[in-house]
């Protein structure tokens, strides 16, 4: 029988709903049982694929060409289950189906209402492609008394209502703010949020209380009592050094007991040592330490390239060291070679545009004159060729037509390529939105290569997301001068990765492999760029 949890969060956002949805499945895994896990974001947007990162951090992408929330990123690296484009709704997506639906005549003439269409679309997600799996996770994106989560919130008490209490449990996140002149932790702010669940027909099942020191034992008594919630039910969730010391915490807190209880489960205890070896590498002294830089447009908003701050972490573990992240903005290129001389390694992460684009080269051109370990992921990878078209082809005019008409467009945009057995095709004119590649594609990879050397095979399949593609008329010159192509589509007509040769390590792909680097399993790339910098 599939269970379902449902995680809500109150009183603030960014509280780290994803983090626990992640680590509970972590924990249950663990223990011996299957999970998927899923996120309903409440926002109108189809998905976050347009929206500004400032706004919303990194847009994460599934293995079948999904943009969704970097909570999926989370989710699969904690549990290494891949998600789907079934794990992913929002509310944009929700009402276009419904009204899809309606325009084909598919209600039977019915006046279209939130309820009881909308809730059954929402309940038709949570409930539908199960897999028959053990655990269904359900964040519920937002915060309890936000009016666009209403519609989230309604379905999930249905469900209560359909399986019954013995296959569905209510967990919610809220926070406990540190008064300091009152020298106390306040525990007013969950009853209200609890109360508001209440009010909408849902009464927790268990409370995860989030704070940034220890809760005294007096403080969750009273929350217990106020909430109606047993004692043991009431979680405390702390502050964590780093984000994956969070499933031991929570194992400590009893949060995964309590849900197997919740179930009337008794598995045996969680195999925690892969978690416990991490921690245990993670606290281990005598590193060596390592600057990479990492040059954006978005480096103010860290969790703009979230995927890439763990892959540089897993891979700097895996190699025990210890990476210091140094953030540099591209736009700020007065003083880019004084913020770089000092690094090991420089990634040129992804973007869209314009804006920043001079200071990426100059970034780029400085790791590949300097002998400085370089890692170009999609947009760093064109730019990397660019560069090279630029200075080494002496293509002065060199550039790319997401950027406007050039005479030497060594970038452009994709008019049309295979997926799944069917030709894609693209125009300027397209929608911005969802009108990219996609999603996981196969590469092979020259036998002779650095990135062949790093991934141990020859064939591989990585995740993308970009619209714009490197020019292979330019292959033959560009490799005369030492940048080779040594990553193609199978077919050999787009290219994936691209390698100086004469460098210690300067990789570029047109792919993303943050979206596949784990805690235990670093990724290829990242782990050779990790490699380089230490062999320094």
């Amino acid at each position: 029988m599939t269970r379902y949890i449902f995680i809500t969060g109150g009183v603030s956002s960014s509280l780290g709903k994803g983090i626990a949805s992640a680590s509970l499945g972590a924990l249950l895994q663990a223990r011996g049982y299957t999970v998927k896990l899923r996120k309903l974001d409440p926002y109108l947007n189809i998905d976050p694929g347009t929206m500004n990162p400032y706004q919303h951090g990194e847009v994460f992408v599934t293995e079948d060409g999904m943009e969704t929330d970097l909570d999926l990123g989370h989710y699969e690296r904690f549990t290494d289950v891949n998600c789907l484009s079934t794990d992913y709704i929002t509310t944009g997506q929700v009402y276009s189906n419904v009204l899809a639906k309606e325009r084909k005549g598919g209600y039977l003439g019915a006046t279209v209402q939130v309820i009881p269409h909308i809730t059954d679309e929402i309940k038709n997600f949570i409930t539908s492609n199960t897999d028959d799996v053990d655990f269904i996770l359900c964040e519920i994106g937002g915060t309890v008394g936000d009016i666009e989560g209403l519609p989230y919130l309604e379905s999930i008490r249905q469900i209560r209502n359909d399986l019954g209490r013995k296959a569905t449990c209510f967990v919610h996140l809220t926070l406990m703010p540190y008064i300091p002149t009152a020298s106390e932790l306040k525990t007013k702010p969950t009853q209200h949020s609890v109360k508001e669940m209440l009010s909408l027909g849902i009464q927790p099942d268990l409370l995860l209380c989030r704070s940034d020191r220890p809760i005294p034992d007096g403080a969750l008594q009273k929350i217990s009592l106020f909430c109606n919630i047993e004692r043991n039910n009431v979680i405390a969730a702390l502050d964590a050094k780093d984000i994956y010391e969070v499933p031991l915490h929570y194992h400590q807190e009893g949060f995964d007991h309590q849900v197997c209880e919740f179930f009337n489960l008794t598995p045996p205890e969680p195999d925690l040592s892969p978690w416990l070896k991490n921690q245990a590498a993670a606290n281990a002294s005598s590193k060596k330490e390592i600057n990479i830089g990492i040059v954006g447009k978005y480096v103010a908003l860290p969790d703009a390239y979230k995927s890439v701050v763990e892959s540089i972490q897993h891979a700097a573990l895996h190699n025990n060291a210890k990476a210091h992240i140094v953030w540099i903005d591209s736009e700020n290129d007065q003083h880019l070679k004084t913020e770089l001389k000092d690094l090991d390694a420089i990634i040129v992460p992804g973007g869209f545009g314009f804006r920043g684009i001079d200071g990426k080269l100059q970034a780029i051109r400085y790791a590949r004159e300097n002998n400085i370990p370089f890692l170009g992921i999609c947009f760093g990878m064109q730019l990397a060729v660019i560069e090279a078209a630029r200075n080494l082809l002496n293509l002065k005019d060199a550039s790319s037509t997401e950027f406007g008409p050039c005479q030497s467009p060594v970038v452009g945009i994709m008019t049309e390529w295979l997926s799944k057995d069917m030709t894609e095709k693209r125009s300027d004119e397209s929608d911005l939105g969802g009108t990219m590649r996609l999603g996981a594609y196969p590469c092979t990879l020259d036998v002779t290569s650095k990135s062949y050397e790093a991934y141990g095979t020859k064939h591989i399949t990585e995740r993308h997301r970009h619209r714009y593609e490197v020019n292979m008329s330019y292959k033959n010159d560009l490799e005369k001068v030492g940048l080779k192509f040594v990553g193609l589509s199978p077919d050999a007509t787009l290219p994936e990765i691209v390698e100086h040769q004469n460098h210690p390590w300067f990789v570029a792909a047109q792919f993303h492999p943050e979206f596949k680097s784990r805690p235990f399993l670093p990724h290829p790339l990242f782990n050779g760029l990790l490699k380089a910098a230490l062999a320094k």
